[in-house]
């Protein structure tokens, strides 16, 4: 990998110093690709108005196409974090009106670009606020490829446009998860159900990779229901992610477990249950659900 210095076409930055991840690197064919340290952009989806789309300035790269706010990473910067500053930064958009349902990433070794894809969950109006854009427009899934595309975004789009619907979530057996390590949690059923709640809060933020979940792309951010039963429907949460739903069975846990993953799949969402109880294990498969063992569960927590 090489930088070259600043070319025409470059991003302009006009406001503040310049980030030493504003570059190019250029590949051993020739190929030119912005950001140092690799790019992301974000793919906002509000289903009522259609997905977020920048129409590129024409001395931009590839200038007069359309495709996603974005642009080059800091230094150390996650994906994650460049996709919500690069959205705000270029369209306004608020980093606490959407929520990560995924990344996908397209990964060259000597540079990667990551695509955050991300539900809007509370209404916003773009704003152009810097100079990299002609106009910003939500456009309906079906009217994207009426447009003149960026051909990296043409390409993603293909395979990002079918997963639009899927919307993972995770159910929780609590109890048979505790069971797993061997912590003295019966000594303290809620205050060990306490701790693994904070871990699922972290997990929620953090994401599962799809390999897991036995989906495409790279990595997932499914909603979490826990369900607590016994002594450890007294745990305290603490302060926790909105993605990070508890369910205090007032009887048996496995029927709560199972009365959950029914509703979310009546809703269109793709279940997974966290648990390594044989009878619980199938009658979720019975109901439609995947299965996850606890001990692997345990170990996304733990990582």
């Amino acid at each position: 990998m090489r930088i070259e210095p600043p070319a025409p076409g470059e991003p302009r930055r006009p406001h503040g110093p310049r980030d030493p991840g504003d570059a190019w690197v250029v590949a051993p064919d020739g190929q030119r690709y912005w950001g140092r340290f690799g790019a992301a952009g974000l793919l906002a989806y509000d289903p009522g108005r259609g997905i977020l789309l920048q129409h590129r300035v024409s001395w931009s790269h590839h200038g007069g196409t359309w495709a996603l706010p974005g642009g080059a990473r800091h230094e150390g910067e996650s994906a994650m974090s460049a996709a919500l500053r690069e959205s705000a930064e270029e369209a306004g958009v608020p980093p606490k009106s959407v929520r990560p349902r995924f990344i996908s990433i397209l990964d060259l070794e000597i540079w990667s670009y990551a695509t955050v894809i991300a539900d809007v969950t509370a209404p916003f109006t773009p704003v152009i606020s810097d100079e990299e854009s002609n106009e910003l427009a939500w456009v309906a899934p079906a009217e994207v490829e009426r447009l003149p595309l960026h051909p990296a975004f043409a390409d993603a789009w293909q395979r990002l446009r079918p997963l639009l619907d899927t919307r993972p979530a995770l159910v929780v057996d609590t109890a048979n998860v505790l069971g797993v390590v061997p912590d003295g949690w019966w000594k303290d059923r809620a205050g060990a159900a306490g701790r693994l709640l904070a871990a699922m809060g972290r997990l929620s933020l953090t994401g599962v990779p799809a390999n897991v979940l036995g989906l495409p792309a790279d990595c997932w951010y499914p909603e979490i229901a826990a369900v607590l039963e016994g002594q450890a429907r007294s745990a305290d949460p603490g302060e926790h992610p909105a993605s990070l739903r508890i369910i205090r069975a007032d009887g048996s846990g496995d029927d709560a477990v199972l009365a959950e993953a029914q509703e979310l799949l009546g809703r269109g969402r793709r279940v997974t249950v966290a648990t390594s109880d044989q009878e619980l294990t199938n009658r979720c498969l019975r109901a439609g659900a995947s299965v996850l063992g606890s001990g692997t569960f345990r170990a996304l927590l733990e990582n």
